[in-house]
């Protein structure tokens, strides 16, 4: 394998690219690209000239003193029509590429980084491996929706509007933006990935839309703080590639009395109740049945690498065992989560308890911490303490009867009972 910079005229698009078969000529194998892909097409032009650059190498075959684009059809397409628009297939193509190619700041590339392969056995096999699937573990692995969202919500690299345009835009409009240097958004999504940590800076991106969740100046401030944090480079993306590093730097902006607080949240205008019609009643609707443990529904969640397993087993809880198929299963989990998500908080908040302790007094030790700081109310602490009694429903002997007794059988009912009474407890114990 050999990486070399060639004259982007002499890369000519594969005429016999797998995705068509044998055309006349490389005009007809844009014109093709245009006709079966186009928005796909006009998305990338737009990346390109958004990052200045493609991120990945074109692989390509010496033909004379031309090469042929084995892989890379399209990037190539796309950075020749932002060279040449007049060679774009309609008249409406080409005024999109002379608007595109208006917008590119600075000198235009006439060379190109590509992997230059003369066997064209191996570009067979290198295009075996990246495109036919995953044969086994041998090709690409392709990702799953998880994994899809995983990276979402580490990076903020989603399908929707970026939170950092929508920043960047209201503080250049309340003159807030840094003045000597551009802003970082990819370090500025990335911050702000996930939505429990655009909440704590105070806004909102739910439904695609964004929104102020404070009130718009205490949020403005605290934006701006953060925009000349990552302008200055004080803050940079390798402090806040995961989790920790994001909580951790949010965590001193609240010290720091820079983040807005409870009494800077956005008033709700309340919508007028709809105007009751009478209508013949029909066939009863039948009741939501609850299929799984944990209700499919955000809990503001966010998953830092320490808590690998703990987030695992939610996933199984919330998503893929049955609540009326897998109860055994569930219950024996949901003992080993509230276990796991007690001592994850005694650790971080550093609650004092016994080494000998049983589940039940830590749990009302975490309770009384837990009320102390203002995050329980004294009802939901009298539901841990009762924890303690053998006779309750909600109880640590429940627990351990699930676990050890050969015939007492969890039922669906009783686990999604026990969920409901402790679950606003294991959430706080788990965002610790």
């Amino acid at each position: 394998m050999a990486i070399r910079n060639l004259p982007l005229g002499s890369l000519e698009v594969n005429r016999a690219n797998d995705r068509h078969g044998e055309l006349e000529n490389e005009t007809a194998a844009i014109a093709w690209l245009f006709k079966e892909r186009e928005q796909h097409m006009r998305n990338l032009t737009k990346d390109i000239v958004d990052q200045k650059q493609i991120y990945e190498f074109p692989l390509v075959c010496p033909n004379g003193e031309r090469f042929v684009v084995f892989d890379g059809n399209r990037r190539v397409t796309c950075l020749k029509l932002l060279e040449d628009p007049r060679r774009a297939p309609t008249v409406e193509l080409q005024e999109f590429f002379k608007e595109q190619r208006s917008l590119w700041t600075g000198d235009y590339p006439k060379n190109i980084q590509c992997q230059v392969e003369a066997d064209r056995d191996r570009i067979d096999e290198i295009l075996f491996r990246r495109h036919t699937g995953s044969q086994n573990g041998v090709g690409q692995s392709n990702w799953d929706d998880r994994m899809k969202a995983t990276f979402v919500a580490r990076t903020g690299k989603g399908g929707g509007p970026s939170v950092a345009d929508e920043i960047e835009q209201r503080l250049a409009n309340a003159g807030l933006l840094p003045s000597r240097r551009k802003l970082p958004r990819s370090t500025l999504n990335r911050l702000l990935s996930a939505e429990p940590f655009r909440n704590r800076v105070g806004v909102s991106m739910k439904g695609g839309r964004f929104e102020f969740t404070h009130d718009e100046q205490a949020t403005l401030g605290a934006l701006a703080r953060i925009a000349s944090d990552l302008a200055s480079r004080e803050v940079v993306l390798g402090h806040l590639w995961d989790v920790d590093g994001k909580e951790a730097y949010l965590n001193r902006l609240e010290s720091e009395g820079v983040l807005p607080g409870p009494s800077h949240l956005a008033a709700v205008t309340p919508k007028a109740p709809p105007k009751q019609t009478k209508v013949k009643p029909t066939v009863k609707a039948a009741p939501t049945i609850r299929s799984t443990l944990i209700p499919p529904k955000e809990f503001g969640l966010t998953w830092p690498g320490r808590l690998q397993r703990h987030h695992q087993i939610w996933e199984e809880l919330q998503f893929h065992l049955d609540l009326r198929k897998h109860p055994n299963a569930i219950s024996v989990l949901l003992r080993v989560l509230i276990e796991l998500a007690l001592e994850n908080y005694i650790k971080s908040a550093n609650v004092a308890v016994h080494e000998n302790d049983k589940l039940a007094i830590r749990l009302e030790k975490v309770g009384q911490h837990l009320l102390a700081a203002g995050q329980i109310d004294h009802k939901q602490l009298d539901v841990l303490r009762k924890f303690k009694q053998g006779d309750k429903l909600v109880s640590a002997d429940t627990l351990n009867r699930y676990v050890h007794s050969p015939n007492f059988a969890p039922s669906p009912e009783h686990l999604a009972s026990m969920w409901d009474s402790l679950a606003d407890v294991i959430v706080l114990c788990l965002k610790a």
